[in-house]
């Protein structure tokens, strides 16, 4: 990538120190949407970048754990207004932007998927359809479309967002960390 570039992650222990022993300058959101998009809003009026890069974990039931996954579009996968006759996933009255956030691929050797996001750690299957599930994508990469900023998102597959995910989140992150540092390092 030749454009200013802006590191966002959740939290530091999805890059176990490794960014920072690199030299790397990595952002931090905090868990959920709501801190990711405040987060996200600080980061791009800080820095001036023109590409903000989501390096993260996620869960799939779809995925094999330790896969890289480049994220193509995000879906918010805890919207639900249906009572009122919208889909799960729509935000009702929100016209300027879709309940499907598509990004544009920078890894094409990556397998790609659909994540949703919610403030919620999934253990099951959600409630529209995705392939993996966060807790921030949606909420950067809307802000990121507000903004006029490209987002490209990477997630490393920590668990299969069942019953023992939040076990297996805890045990993979520094293998998981160690594959995010050796693709953040292809972009340089």
């Amino acid at each position: 990538m030749s454009q200013k570039i802006a590191l966002i992650m959740a939290l530091p222990s999805e890059s176990k120190g490794l960014f920072e022993q690199a030299g790397i300058d990595v952002h931090y959101s905090g868990i959920g949407k709501v801190n990711a998009a405040f987060k996200a809003i600080e980061v791009i009026q800080k820095t001036g970048c023109s590409v903000l890069l989501n390096l993260g974990t996620a869960g799939s039931s779809h995925f094999d754990a330790h896969a890289l996954v480049e994220v193509m579009q995000f879906v918010q996968r805890d919207m639900d207004v249906s009572p009122l006759g919208f889909a799960v996933g729509v935000t009702p009255m929100d016209h300027d932007y879709p309940a499907e956030i598509v990004l544009e691929s920078y890894f094409p050797h990556l397998p790609q998927g659909v994540c949703g996001t919610g403030d919620s750690f999934e253990t099951g299957m959600p409630k529209v359809p995705c392939n993996l599930v966060d807790m921030e994508g949606y909420a950067l990469a809307k802000v990121c479309k507000k903004l006029g900023v490209r987002l490209v998102s990477v997630k490393y597959i920590t668990d299969g967002a069942n019953d023992t995910a939040h076990l297996d989140w805890e045990e993979n992150l520094l293998l998981g960390a160690k594959k995010l540092l050796s693709l953040y390092q292809t972009v340089e």
